[in-house]
């Protein structure tokens, strides 16, 4: 017997008009992820609407129609169709209020936010105030978010890397010398290690561990020699 609580009964029967944005920074495989929420919706008689640039467009009303002709031939295109920015607006309560206003008005159920550690933060403050439930979709190249293996964006983000260190590594070999290469990742550094094994580092430095410079240089002096 599958049991469905209170909560997923409730929203699982009244919920008929949800609202999907991107924030933060954008990242490979969002317009993918857009076009699953609509389509998927569309087939359940769900109304979507797109909130174009983020929490700014929220507090905004910057709202459009989608449906599955909208988000058709998207998936090969990079960014984001929805556009994206930050808000510090959305960080203020008066920013939060008419965010809500917007949404009521359109008589919207729940929110899909794709994003990262960021967006999920401002849904997070907002669902405590406001009785509109949100869902995170992990969209980020740093790969920083709990609770997933793999965020949308990082497994292209690597590969992209991969691809520029192959290159670099030619010209190095060329002309006996030694590169350093520095990939994104804000503070952790998921893209920096399986790039830098992908594409065989001689070390990876990365912000989890210490690094010892005196040892790197004494390293690069025995290979040098």
């Amino acid at each position: 017997m599958i049991k469905v609580s209170r909560f997923e009964l409730q929203y699982k029967i009244h919920m008929k008009n949800i609202a999907v944005f991107t924030s933060g920074g954008d990242s490979p495989g969002m317009n993918a992820c857009i076009r699953a929420v609509v389509r998927t919706s569309v087939q359940k008689d769900i109304k979507v609407y797109g909130i174009l640039h983020g929490y700014e467009g929220m507090i905004n009303g910057e709202f459009i129609d989608l449906d599955s002709r909208s988000v058709g031939n998207i998936i090969h295109r990079g960014g984001t169709i929805l556009k994206s920015s930050r808000s510090k607006r959305f960080m203020t309560d008066e920013g939060r209020k008419e965010a809500y206003n917007q949404l009521k008005q359109r008589n919207i159920d729940g929110v899909v936010a794709i994003g990262g550690d960021g967006t999920f933060k401002g849904a997070l403050e907002f669902s405590k105030e406001y009785n509109i439930p949100f869902i995170g979709l992990p969209g980020t190249i740093d790969n920083d978010l709990f609770g997933t293996d793999f965020t949308i964006g990082y497994d292209t983000a690597v590969n992209t890397a991969v691809e520029a260190i192959d290159k670099v590594r030619d010209t190095a070999t060329s002309h006996g010398r030694i590169f350093f290469i520095e990939v994104m990742g804000r503070d952790v550094g998921y893209i920096a290690l399986a790039s830098g094994i992908a594409g065989g580092a001689e070390d990876i430095f990365i912000p989890e561990t210490h690094t010892d410079l005196n040892a790197v240089s004494d390293k690069l002096k025995k290979m040098c020699a």
